[in-house]
């Protein structure tokens, strides 16, 4: 039988020939008009969209669209470089940004584009994550129902957090605030939480120190950082909680609980307010421009309770605001504090007489997070907050030099105890269960008769008898109090 034979090199690159349809391809390019200060206006790009990513020809610059005009387009650069100059051509690359998610950054240092800063290998990531994108509509979302529990006996006890809540932390700088997030992010230990901290703006001694606390305490594990230094761009300066936030994101869409914690959110706010004078925004409140409060809202909005027909995961954000002098009413911090769900303020008074964390009970609050409290917790904490909050007006009545009667002092002396008990140093997180303890303890008056300077060591005995034994906040108040009873005798 003869085969035919086969076509040879010549006749397949003829028959190609043939085939070939001739087509104009067409490409927008623009050239670089002026740069400086992390900042582009480019020529051209009549079809050029806001958010959309940017290169230069010889690919040594990236940028972002981020203003517009009739005749300009204004990029804010995303990568340091010398090499850009006016004339060089610029190309639109047709799509926003994004970065690498998934259990691969777990334990990991990256900047906002999700390169290492840690010095280990570039991993092999299979996802990416929009750093902005719309939140999740109303009827995906849940009730916050579920406790994070912190460790922190203020918190847990009298500020209650739960997961998918937004809760702001705000003082004036120095106080703590930092140093509570640090803590709460710790004491996710075995909790199967993933963790998600951003710090933005901060100094490298600062970052350093943030990175070396959490590898000590091995919650580097389940836990991903996040840096824009500041001597970072703006425009990385101004991604970082966005990056942030689509990691935690994608997390909360495969249905795990996640905790993500902005360090801090004035530093964002100024590197925005920095970009918008640059571009030539109109400046409006103290310079901001006029959109900042839809900045801050469209990113902590990101944070919620999924519904469990989504997967029932949930992200938890902890915003860290600034403030000056104490002063909570300037424009950043009263957009925050109406956008969350909360606040816990830091007072430097308290700070300077060694309260420690210098929380303010009466000027912090949890809008949501009491729902999301366990019952037995929810009733004592309801008793103990009340005998607090009447101490703090009697010891501010002591003040004048009025004279108490017996069940005044009586009060006071309470209070002051109490005081005492909500003491906590760093790095000391409690189990619930220690929590439970002692507010039945301080209920029940086991306190009353205690020096203060005997108060740290009877917590310390609760707190060894209650990880020796198997307690569970499930069990019936009777039964904890007989026990704590037996061992404060003990």
């Amino acid at each position: 039988m003869n085969w035919p034979n086969p076509p040879s090199f010549l006749e397949k690159q003829r028959q190609r020939l043939e085939r070939y349809q001739f087509q104009i391809k067409v490409s927008e390019q623009g050239q670089v008009a002026s740069v400086g200060d992390g900042i582009i206006w480019i020529k051209g790009l009549p079809g050029a969209t806001i958010d959309e990513i940017l290169i230069s020809e010889d690919e040594c610059c990236i940028a972002m669209v981020f203003h517009l005009t009739e005749e300009l387009v204004g990029a804010v650069m995303l990568v340091q470089t010398q090499k850009l100059k006016a004339g060089t051509l610029i190309f639109p690359l047709k799509r926003v940004l994004s970065i690498p998610v998934g259990d691969k950054l777990l334990g990991r240092v990256i900047d906002p584009l999700g390169h290492p800063l840690d010095g280990g290998e570039i991993p092999s990531y299979e996802e990416q994550g929009l750093l902005d994108r719309l939140s999740p509509p109303i009827l995906h979302r849940d009730f916050v129902n579920r406790p994070l529990y912190t460790g922190n006996k203020m918190i847990d006890n009298l500020i209650p957090i739960g997961k998918g809540q937004r809760e702001l932390l705000i003082g004036d700088n120095g106080l703590g605030k930092s140093a509570l997030a640090i803590d709460i992010v710790m004491n996710q230990k075995d909790k199967k939480v993933y963790c998600v901290y951003v710090l933005i703006g901060q100094k490298r001694s600062t970052v350093s120190t943030t990175i070396q606390l959490l590898k000590e305490a091995k919650a580097l594990d389940y836990t991903t950082v996040v840096v824009a230094q500041a001597t970072a761009l703006p425009g990385l300066l101004y991604l970082a909680p966005f990056a942030g936030c689509a990691i935690a994101e994608h997390w909360m869409k495969k249905g795990f609980d996640t905790l993500v914690v902005y360090d801090d959110l004035s530093a964002h706010a100024n590197s925005y307010r920095e970009l918008s004078l640059l571009l030539r925004r109109p400046p409006g409140r103290e310079a901001f421009p006029a959109d900042i409060f839809y900045l801050h809202s469209r990113l902590l909005e990101r944070s919620t309770c999924l519904s469990p027909a989504m997967g029932g995961g949930s992200m938890t954000a902890l915003p860290i605001i600034e403030t000056k002098e104490g002063e909570m009413a300037t424009y950043i911090p009263t957009n925050l504090i109406s956008i969350t769900d909360g606040q816990i303020f830091f007072d430097e008074s308290l700070f300077s007489s060694g309260f420690l964390p210098a929380i303010d009970i009466t000027k912090s609050v949890s809008r949501v997070g009491g729902k999301a409290q366990h019952p037995q917790i929810k009733k004592e904490a309801g008793r103990m907050k009340l005998d607090y909050l009447q101490f703090l007006d009697l010891e501010l009545f002591t003040r004048f030099g009025a004279k108490l009667d017996a069940k005044m002092q009586q009060q006071i002396q309470k209070g002051r105890i109490l005081r005492e008990i909500l003491k906590q140093e760093r790095f000391s997180s409690l189990p619930i269960e220690f929590q439970l303890a002692w507010l039945i303890a301080y209920n029940e008056g086991f306190f009353d008769e205690s020096n203060l300077e005997d108060i740290p060591k009877i917590l310390k005995k609760i707190e060894e008898e209650i990880k020796q034994s198997n307690w569970s906040l499930g069990r019936p108040r009777e039964q904890w109090e007989k026990a704590i009873k037996e061992w404060l005798m003990a």
